[in-house]
């Protein structure tokens, strides 16, 4: 059985809520704010959203990741839009080119994720990298300091079929929240930093 103290930092490390959760956008915000403690304020935000427009319940990243772009935001490096997608066949060379144009930077990885039924239309915000490819038997590299997915459809069997099947209704929605969460946690976080550094100085 866990200890107090160690259910409380699972707790931490990864937040699951339902798209239709009033708090949703407040909830993922502050998990990230929690999150983003760990950088100083001349860390390089990085964000790798990863899928492919073919296949609609894969094409949660790219969607987050193009309605990233349309803030025209300084506060983060972008990679993984609907018009040039980061996926399996070069996500590798995509991380290779992060880590050499990057010092030290915060990766956050954004991918859409299968599992059970009572699941579908959840987010989650987790500590640690994304394992990309998983959900359908791909061994490829891990992504990211810390990780939100959406749970998209229901894993376990004919993932491919079940990716190819998913409601664009939903994926649309997540990959709103998601971005909307994610630019008004970057957007407090930076001015959070710069409110420290003017007390400072």
């Amino acid at each position: 059985m866990n200890s107090p103290k160690a259910s409380s930092m699972q707790e931490l490390s990864c937040l699951k809520i339902s798209h239709t959760d009033p708090d949703i956008y407040s909830a993922i915000t502050h998990r990230l704010l929690f999150h983003f403690a760990r950088t100083t304020p001349d860390t390089q935000i990085v964000v790798v959203c990863i899928g492919t427009d073919r296949s609609t319940g894969d094409s949660l990243g790219p969607l987050v990741g193009t309605a990233l772009t349309r803030f025209h935001s300084p506060l983060f490096e972008l990679y993984g839009t609907l018009e040039e997608p980061v996926h399996a066949v070069n996500l590798e060379e995509t991380l290779a080119l992060i880590n050499n144009r990057y010092s030290n930077p915060f990766i956050i990885g954004i991918d859409a994720c299968l599992g059970h039924s009572t699941s579908v239309g959840c987010i989650q915000v987790v500590d640690g990298p994304l394992k990309p490819g998983a959900g359908v038997n791909k061994q490829l590299p891990p992504v990211g300091d810390i990780h939100l997915t959406g749970i998209v459809n229901v894993g376990g069997f004919m993932e491919y079929f079940v990716l190819q099947n998913t409601r664009l209704s939903l994926v649309m929605r997540l990959s709103d929240i998601i971005a909307s969460s994610l630019y008004s946690a970057l957007k407090q976080w930076n001015l959070h930093a710069k409110t420290a550094a003017a007390r400072e100085q």
